[in-house]
This record gives C-alpha cells, structure tokens and sequence, in this order.
C-alpha cells in the first residue's frame, strides 16, 4: 500500500468504555490514515461523544450492514475495517506498510486479559488461521477497496459477516506481524469454556445453511 491512505471503519453499538483506547492505537499510524470513520448503530451511551476528529455517520444495528455503509462512504483507496473493542499494537503501520494490491491482511489475535484460557483460545485462532485461513472480524482486516469489490464487497448479514468475506478471499488473505488486542468481556460474561463452544456450535450451523438472523438470535 505504498503511497496510499487508509480509510479506517469502525462500527460501534454503545462503546463509549473501549472506543477511546481503539483509536488511541490507531496514533502510531496517523501519517497512513487518511479518514477514520465510524458507524454508530445507534447508540445509547457516550459512545460519540469520543469520536474525536472522525467522521461519524449512522446506520441500522448490525456490523456486517455497518461496515459497508462505512465502506460506501469511505474515500481511501485502502481500507482497515476494525472492531471498536480493538486496540493495535504499535508496530501496526510497519505490519500494514508492505501489503501488495492482490493481498488481504489480518492481525494476531491477542486477548486484554491474563486469563490461563485467554491464551489457550488464542493459540486455537492462531491454528484456524493457518489450517483454514479463517480470521475473524475482531482480528481487524486490511484490504484495498479494489480487492473487496471483486471479492462481492461486504456482505450485508447480522452476523458472520466477517466469515463470509474472508471465505471469498482466502486465497488473498495474510497474517501481518501485529497484534489486534481485543476485550475479552464476552468471554468473562459468557465463560472461557461456554462461549468458545457457542461460537463454534454458530460457525457449524452457518456452513450447514442456517440463516445468520436466526444464528444472531442464538448468538446473543
């Protein structure tokens, strides 16, 4: 992405206590950020209160819906699409600097918890990352808009979105050598062993066919 800008998308739903730390990481990358723009579904805390300099434009709740409103507004040839609850490590902008126009880059997963498990479930997105070239959305992404668009764009769905995608773009995809530090409240509410399985008992029932709205209603 030599000589581009990024277009940096974050959806949000009442993240007003992680949205300040995401784009605090942002910083060391400022001289490749063109825009930052976040796509609020409608929140109902102090969320945009901490936008700062972002462009703040709003859509109907749900992330995959989110992202391409934000994808439709965003002028930068290259985009960052990541999750509000993220925080980058600060070697990001080296990590995204080399990416080649056919190619599609992606964080290491790494939780904000000292939780024994926490590490055991990163390992796990470590391995689904190399055998089945399968990151998810809080792993952030990286990819030009040309890409996207011959990979179908983003695919409108109230969850697996992120799955769908990188499922089209598998043969693109690369791990870059950053890390995407994200909360691990869902997994502190909904259990290091319960919600892993959920997770997988979802992504299952997704390949087998099962609409995304009636895989949400499961999700929670």
């Amino acid at each position: 992405m030599v000589n581009s800008l990024l277009s940096v998308v974050i959806p949000t739903l009442n993240a007003a206590h992680t949205l300040p730390a995401c784009l605090t990481s942002l910083a060391p990358g400022q001289h490749l950020i063109g825009e930052i723009i976040i796509v609020d579904g409608g929140s109902r805390d102090e969320t945009l209160r901490y936008a700062g300099t972002a462009k703040i434009i709003h859509a109907p709740p749900g992330r995959g819906g989110q992202l391409r409103a934000g994808i439709a507004a965003a002028s930068g040839a290259w985009l960052m699409l990541l999750h509000a609850d993220t925080q980058l490590s600060t070697n990001w902008p080296e990590a995204v600097a080399g990416l080649g126009a056919a190619e599609a880059g992606y964080f290491r997963l790494k939780f904000i918890s000292r939780h024994p498990m926490a590490r055991l479930i990163e390992r796990g997105a470590a391995l689904r990352c190399l055998l089945f070239k399968l990151p998810y959305g809080d792993q952030g992404l990286v990819i030009s808009q040309n890409l996207l668009a011959q990979g179908g764009g983003m695919p409108d769905l109230p969850l697996m979105e992120d799955v769908a995608l990188v499922r089209r773009l598998r043969r693109f995809l690369r791990p870059l050598p950053a890390a995407a530090n994200t909360s691990a409240e869902r997994y502190e509410r909904g259990g290091w062993v319960r919600r892993p399985l959920k997770n997988l008992f979802c992504l299952a029932l997704y390949f087998l066919g099962v609409p995304p709205a009636k895989i949400k209603r499961l999700y929670g």
